[in-house]
C-alpha cells in the first residue's frame, strides 16, 4: 500500500516538473541530410522533397545510418584542434526556461558580474572540429576546476570530462567538479552543443541538439564526441595522464560514445542511461514535443528508433567493452524520462559483454533527481564512484607502483 502511494506521488511530483516549462516547441519532421552530406554520399544524394515522398526519405535516412556506423571511426574521427585557451570571465547562468525565479537569478548574477561582486572564472575554449551553421556553437565552451598541485602529489594526474543534462544551463553539474576536485580529480564541466554560451540567440531552449531535424540531432551527438575527445588532448597537454567521463542523461549518451570510440577514458560515470536514443525520445515525458512531430509525419517508434540508431549506445555496445573500464550506472525507479525498462536493458547489455561495472538505483525519477532529497544520494553515488575508481587506477600506474613508501624513503635516508 505504502509502495503504491509512493510510486503515484513520484509520477504525480515527476510529470509537474516536466510540465512546468511552456516554451517546448512542437516543430516538423526534416529528414537533415544537409547536415550529414559532408560525410555519407547517400545523404549527398540529390533529392525532390514531396508531400508522397516520405516512405523514400525514411528509406535513405535508414541506409545513412547504416553507412555512418559501417564508417563509424570515420564519423567520430577529428583532427586535433590548434587554437586552445584559457579565457577568463565571469560565469553566466544562460537559462532554458522563462519561470519568474531563474530569470530573477540570472539578473542577479549579471548585476553581481557588472558591480564586481562576483568572481571570475577559467574557460577552456578552442575551435570544434565539426563545423555547423551556428559560429557561436562551434567555439566549445568547458569551465576548468584545476586540482590543487597538493591533492595530486604522489600520483598521476587525473582529470574527468563532466557534461550535464539536456537543457542545462551553466551552473548544472559545477558542484560535482568542486567535489571531485577534493579528489585530487581536476575538471572539465562541458558545455553541450547549443547549450548555455553556445546556444544561437534565436533559441530559448538548446533545442537543436535533440529535435525532430534528424540530421541535426546527429550532427550534434558527432560534435559532442569530438569535443570530448578534443579536451582529452588538451589534458594530455597539460600532463594529464588518467581519464574519466561523467555524463547524465543526454550528456550519458554523448559520454557512452566517447568512451566507446576514445580508449583513454578509463572512468565512466552515466547519470541515467539507455540503450536506444529513438525509444527515449518517443516514449520520454521532456521529448513529448518531438514526438508529437514525428507522429505527425506518421512515423511509429520502431523506425523513429532506427533513424537514431547512429547516436544510440546501443550500436557501438561491442566497441564500449573491447577496453576496459570502470563504469557506473545510476538508474530511476520512477523515470519518466529514461524509463525504467530502457536503463534495465542497459545493465541486461553490460552484463552480456561482461563489462566492469557498478549499478544504483535512485528511489525517485529523472527530473526528482535534481531535487532534495534525492540530488544529495546521486551525489554520493558519483562521488563515492569517481573516488575509488581514479584510487584504483592511480595504484596501476608505473610511477604509483615504483613509488617508495614513506617507511622506505625513512630507512634509505637513516641507512
Amino acid at each position: 500500500m505504502l509502495s503504491r502511494l509512493y510510486a503515484k506521488w513520484m509520477y504525480a511530483w515527476e510529470t509537474a516538473l516536466t510540465t512546468r516549462d511552456t516554451n517546448r516547441i512542437v516543430r516538423p519532421l526534416e529528414w537533415g541530410f544537409d547536415w550529414l552530406q559532408d560525410f555519407s554520399p547517400l545523404a549527398a544524394e540529390p533529392h525532390v522533397p514531396a508531400a508522397d515522398n516520405a516512405a523514400d526519405e525514411y528509406a535513405r535516412m535508414i541506409a545513412v545510418n547504416h553507412d555512418i556506423i559501417a564508417r563509424a571511426d570515420e564519423f567520430f574521427g577529428y583532427q586535433t584542434p590548434t587554437d586552445f585557451r584559457l579565457e577568463r570571465r565571469h560565469p553566466q547562468l544562460f537559462p532554458t526556461n522563462v519561470r519568474p525565479e531563474t530569470l530573477e537569478e540570472d539578473a542577479e548574477l549579471r548585476r553581481q558580474a557588472e558591480t564586481g561582486e562576483s568572481d571570475e572564472a577559467d574557460f577552456l575554449r578552442f575551435t570544434s572540429p565539426v563545423r555547423t551553421l551556428y559560429p557561436e556553437n562551434d567555439i566549445v565552451n568547458a569551465r576548468w576546476y584545476p586540482a590543487h598541485p597538493d591533492s595530486q602529489r604522489g600520483k598521476p594526474k587525473q582529470a574527468m570530462i563532466v557534461m550535464p543534462q539536456w537543457n542545462a544551463d551553466a551552473f548544472s553539474h559545477n558542484a560535482l567538479c568542486t567535489l571531485f576536485n577534493q579528489f585530487g580529480v581536476s575538471c572539465l564541466r562541458l558545455s553541450k552543443p547549443y547549450h548555455d554560451i553556445r546556444r544561437p540567440a534565436e533559441l530559448e531552449r538548446s533545442d537543436y541538439a535533440v529535435s525532430s531535424n534528424i540530421g541535426r540531432t546527429t550532427e550534434a551527438c558527432r560534435q559532442a564526441v569530438i569535443d570530448i575527445r578534443s579536451c582529452i588532448d588538451w589534458l594530455q597537454q597539460q600532463g594529464y595522464e588518467q581519464f574519466g567521463v561523467l555524463g547524465t542523461s543526454l550528456g550519458s549518451c554523448y559520454a557512452f560514445i566517447a568512451a566507446a570510440f576514445d580508449p583513454r577514458l578509463q572512468v565512466c560515470a552515466f547519470n541515467h542511461a539507455s540503450t536506444w536514443f529513438g525509444d527515449v525520445v518517443w516514449t520520454g515525458q521532456s521529448t513529448r514535443h518531438i514526438r508529437a512531430s514525428f507522429e505527425q509525419a506518421g512515423l511509429t517508434q520502431d523506425q523513429v528508433r532506427e533513424i537514431f540508431a547512429i547516436v544510440s549506445p546501443m550500436s557501438y555496445m561491442d566497441r564500449f567493452a573491447a577496453h576496459p573500464k570502470r563504469v557506473l550506472v545510476i538508474h530511476a525507479t520512477y523515470d519518466l524520462t529514461f524509463p525504467l525498462e530502457f536503463s534495465l536493458d542497459a545493465l541486461k547489455q553490460f552484463e552480456q559483454r561482461k563489462i566492469d561495472y557498478v549499478s544504483k538505483v535512485l528511489p525517485c525519477g529523472h527530473y526528482t533527481t535534481g531535487e532534495f532529497p534525492y540530488k544529495y544520494l546521486d551525489g554520493w553515488y558519483l562521488g563515492s564512484f569517481v573516488y575509488n575508481a581514479f584510487k584504483q587506477l592511480a595504484k596501476q600506474h608505473p610511477s604509483t607502483k615504483n613509488e617508495l613508501s614513506p617507511e622506505n624513503r625513512q630507512a634509505l635516508q637513516q641507512g
